[in-house]
């Protein structure tokens, strides 16, 4: 059998055809619908709020067990659609993430949600590993590899900022849950497309799945996120220490059993090289800065500065486009001038913006904003893009399921993290804010749960009172607002630095593969 042939055998389409671009649309789709749904409930959390009366842990909560779930459980997913052929694994897990936005539309009550959320994150863990698995043994030429994986990479930045635009348009029409049942007739497009054009691929000597490893690495990553993340709430508790500690503990046997294993969950050993480490690590932080950023504005946008959903979705679009322009060239760049140059500066630039978000007031005026978040979008678009392409060419193709899965971990949980890290520093200093003398008790506590539930709250006062407790309240985010951006530009500078060091002599690949 020639190479030719070979080649088109496991691309599934002739080496000179447009069946692998398109191919790669079905797998944008996914990517998309993942992303935007990480963040596309931000805009509807006053909505949500006033329905189903969330505490602020609860809302908190909501916010970010998607991303904890999906973080938890993406490096097991990986592997097992290594093992059972990535295709079969996406495509259940559509049919999956469509049946249980159902349930997120329709919940009841906080604990509800918070449910839905968790297994909404179980299907969508099933998607984000397959796809860049795909493009992995689709894009044999690494020029054209390194094309689609930006591709990828704009659409997975874009649609966090997409997010918002989506959900403000459909709560200026609807109600809070169609965020939820838009994903239904992109699901039902995505299974019914991608049956006839992905190919199927799997690593034909992945060995068993072992569930123990399953298990160590789920509870390992949401104990010690649920750790730091109580830890910033309330402080080093005993519940914290006991989290922390079980966290830890299973991460630790996951570690030991990988290297014990003949066929391990995710070979650990891709760890020593440098490059990969450092990737993973820009990767993660990358995510961290964006979307804590576009969480966090856009219930400023909404609550202090009385923009409606669609107005303050449409405001956070230059991140969205900042993100596609530079995903789409990174490669390039990354070619012309060095990996850790363009990765570098990429972190450095949303540094750079989130400090400028650390000055912001009440009264900031959109263009500083705009700016802001356009710089956010153009680093994110770079840095992401091509340490995505780093993590996946530097292992066999056999293993692009664990390899991509390490990617979309660092992903998922920088997500988590920048939500429930920032939105623990956010909380905190609201929580200090002053109700005005004469307000009830019961008021008072309802309006330092939330910013939502300070203006929901304020209705039962006269309107002075209202007014006055209101304005406490906003005043409070916009400092815990102004004190996350310092602590996240603080963080993706230290990272910029180390990313300088520990991507040294990283390079893309050029030639075709054999």
């Amino acid at each position: 059998m020639t190479a030719t042939k070979q080649l088109t055998q496991e691309n599934g389409t002739g080496a000179g055809s447009s069946g692998r671009w398109l191919a790669l649309s079905v797998l944008v789709l996914a990517v998309l619908l993942v992303a935007v749904d990480a963040t596309v409930l931000g805009l509807a959390t006053p909505a949500l709020s006033e329905d189903l009366k969330p505490t602020g842990s609860q809302l908190l909560w909501i916010g970010d067990i998607y991303s904890f779930v999906i973080a938890g459980l993406l490096v097991s997913m990986g592997s097992l659609g290594d093992r059972t052929g990535r295709k079969k694994l996406l495509l259940t897990g559509a049919t999956a993430f469509g049946a249980f936005s159902v349930l997120n539309a329709y919940a009841t009550s906080p604990e509800m949600m918070i449910a839905a959320r968790a297994l909404l994150g179980v299907a969508g863990a099933t998607l984000m590993p397959s796809t860049l698995a795909l493009i992995r043994n689709i894009f044999h030429d690494p020029k054209e590899r390194s094309l689609a994986i930006g591709i990828w990479g704009a659409t997975a930045s874009a649609g966090a900022a997409v997010g918002p635009v989506v959900g403000g348009f459909l709560l200026e029409h609807f109600y809070w849950g169609s965020v939820f049942l838009i994903n239904l007739p992109v699901m039902a497009v995505l299974v019914l497309v991608g049956i006839k054009l992905l190919p199927e691929s799997r690593n034909p000597v992945a060995g068993p799945w072992d569930l123990l490893s399953v298990a160590l690495s789920l509870v390992g990553v949401i104990g010690l996120v649920y750790a730091v993340k109580e830890a910033a709430t309330h402080g080093p508790t005993g519940e914290v220490w006991v989290a922390a500690a079980l966290g830890a503990g299973c991460l630790y046997g996951f570690v030991r059993r990988q290297f014990a294993l003949s066929a391990p969950l995710l070979d650990m050993r891709l760890f020593r090289h440098r490059g990969f480490s450092g990737a993973v690590l820009a990767d993660l932080l990358t995510v961290f800065g964006l979307s804590g950023l576009v969480f966090f504005l856009s219930q400023f946008l909404q609550l202090v500065q009385g923009r409606s959903p669609l107005e303050a979705g449409l405001a956070e679009l230059p991140a969205a486009v900042g993100a596609v322009a530079t995903g789409l060239v990174a490669g390039r760049f990354a070619r012309r001038f060095s990996v850790r140059a363009v990765v570098t500066g990429g972190l450095a630039a949303i540094g750079l913006a989130l400090g400028v978000v650390a000055l912001v007031h009440r009264e900031t005026g959109y263009p500083l904003l705009g700016a802001a978040l356009l710089v956010v979008g153009l680093g994110a678009g770079f840095s992401f893009t091509v340490t995505a392409d780093v993590i996946l060419s530097s292992v066999p193709k056999e293993q692009a399921g664990s390899a991509s899965a390490v990617s979309e971990t660092a992903y998922e949980l920088g997500a988590a993290l920048g939500i429930a890290l920032l939105g623990s520093v956010v909380t905190g200093a609201y929580r200090d804010f002053t109700a005005p003398a004469g307000v009830p008790a019961h008021v008072a506590e309802a309006a330092h749960e939330s910013l939502g539930g300070a203006v929901e709250a304020s209705q039962a006062l006269d309107p002075a009172t209202a007014q006055t407790m209101v304005a406490a309240a906003q005043d409070a985010f916009v400092e815990g607002l102004r004190l996350a951006s310092g602590v996240g530009a603080a963080v993706l500078l230290a990272t910029a630095a180390a990313a300088w060091f520990l991507l040294r002599g990283q390079r893309l690949q050029d030639g075709v593969e054999h």
